[in-house]
């Protein structure tokens, strides 16, 4: 077999760099449709950043935002019995919440 020319060389590896980063992009494409499909956005993302950060469980977030308490200070409108009362509010979720409104010196409704 004849020896291929320089011009001939570079066109080949140009063409296998091409081919090479076409299965990259199409490797990780399929790699991205696999580990996104079906995986639906949480609703309560954009409103429970302030629970989230102390530590709050995902049942509890959701419980608090669903009654229309969406931060620390909105506690104020809250009671201690109705907080127990959610669906989702266990007792380490209490715990937090009390201990949260303590240091913000917040006091929950009777």
């Amino acid at each position: 077999m004849a020896k291929a020319s320089p011009a001939k060389l570079k066109k080949l590896q140009g063409e296998a760099k091409r081919a090479a980063e076409a299965r990259r992009v199409e490797k990780a494409a399929s790699r991205l449709a696999i580990t996104h499909a079906g995986v639906e956005p949480d609703p309560y993302e954009d409103v429970d950043g302030e629970w989230r950060e102390i530590g709050l469980a995902a049942p509890a977030r959701r419980a608090l935002i669903d009654d229309g308490i969406y931060k620390v200070t909105d506690l104020r409108k809250a009671s201690l019995a109705a907080l127990k009362e959610l669906h989702g509010m266990g007792p380490n979720a209490i715990r937090i919440i009390l201990a949260e409104a303590k240091k913000h010196d917040i006091q929950l409704r009777n």
